[in-house]
């Protein structure tokens, strides 16, 4: 299968691209490369036969329909989008072209694809998503998200992401395109670039210097492994139902505040402080961050019952293997430092 994959040079996209080609498909990775995009993801797989790269933006109507005829996909795998919270409450515009303004044309080029050749059965458009779209959770572990919550954004970043899923559905009900639509927790991992939390407080512990934790670090997040994500989307494109959405969580929920004591205590066993201190006395409590949801959960049961994936990482194996990830390839993260707004603190809602 030929898979065009959106995004490719990203966080989440080049773990897909590196597990797509693992597996015997072709992919041709079509990336912006804006600020947090690094080729450097891609090393395993770039002399692969079956890679290949495309320079060029979402919004670049002309260049899509090029891409779509020279490399004539089997699916498309969506995932290029403006995604940093902090960064859309600060500078929302870049959010509101690229993630809404980019996947309607994504849609469009697709669907011009699609149609010019017969509509062929087995094309896919899939749709990458984010949880954050449903909004807020209240502090009951019975309360989760499904399929069927209703969506309630509460950020920019999140409103574009809705956005976009509403034009995906739009284009599915209205022109038959064939779409799936995945909504994911929080992912982690090797490659995370390094304005998240968890890399954050990894490279921040490293360097001595303070572990921000927004508020009283209690908001609720359920943690993703990467590689775990990758595989979840290669089964929904593979085997999952035209139309259906499928929520992707990591069955691991933890308070912001454990997930950074865990992170100090992997690091207090694998490279101790030399002034036989604790990373967690680094830990410092900031201004929160404007509308902060309080908690994400997501209820898995649809794409385990009837597709049969479900996470293979704990939250404590995951942030092991990405500790160790970070304190192997420091010359990864630590040209990223310089990139523009990396380790600054951004969406204080005053810029």
């Amino acid at each position: 299968m030929k898979i065009l994959v959106t995004g490719g040079a990203g966080f989440i996209g080049s773990a897909v691209v590196r597990l797509a080609i693992k597996r015997g498909h072709s992919v041709v990775n079509l990336d912006a490369l804006t600020y947090a995009a690094c080729l450097e993801n891609l090393a395993s797989v770039s002399d692969s036969s079956s890679y290949f790269f495309e320079h060029a933006d979402i919004r670049d109507r002309e260049a899509l329909d090029r891409i779509f005829r020279q490399h004539r996909p089997d699916c498309v795998m969506h995932l290029a989008a403006e995604s940093h919270v902090d960064r859309s409450i600060d500078g929302p515009g870049d959010f509101m072209e690229t993630n809404i303004l980019g996947t309607f044309k994504m849609l469009e080029a697709a669907r011009k694809f699609w149609v010019e050749n017969d509509q062929p059965e087995g094309f896919r458009f899939h749709h990458i998503s984010t949880d954050e779209v449903y909004g807020s959770l209240p502090d009951d572990p019975g309360i989760q998200f499904t399929e069927d919550t209703p969506y309630d954004p509460r950020s920019p970043y999140s409103a574009s992401k809705a956005s976009s899923d509403h034009l995906a559905r739009a284009w599915a009900e209205t022109y038959n395109l064939p779409i799936l639509v995945t909504n994911c927790s929080n992912n982690y991992g090797p490659y995370h670039f390094p304005e998240k939390l968890i890399p954050v407080v990894i490279i921040n512990a490293l360097e001595g210097k303070p572990l921000p934790i927004y508020g009283d670090g209690s908001n609720v997040r359920d943690w993703l492994y990467v590689e775990d994500h990758a595989d979840a989307l290669l089964t929904v494109i593979e085997k999952g139902q035209i139309g259906r959405t499928y929520n992707i969580g990591g069955e691991n929920e933890c308070s912001n505040l454990q997930l950074v004591e865990m992170i100090c205590a992997i690091l207090d066993e694998k490279q101790p402080r030399t002034d036989g201190a604790t990373y967690a006395d680094l830990i410092t409590f900031v201004t929160d961050r404007p509308g902060h949801d309080a908690r994400y959960a997501i209820d898995p049961t649809r794409i385990r019952t009837e597709l049969g994936w479900r996470p293979s990482m704990t939250v404590e194996e995951g942030l092991e293997k990405t500790v160790q990830w970070y304190l192997d390839n420091e010359d990864w993260w630590r040209p990223l430092l310089d990139r523009k707004g990396v380790g600054k603190r951004l969406g204080t809602g005053k810029a």
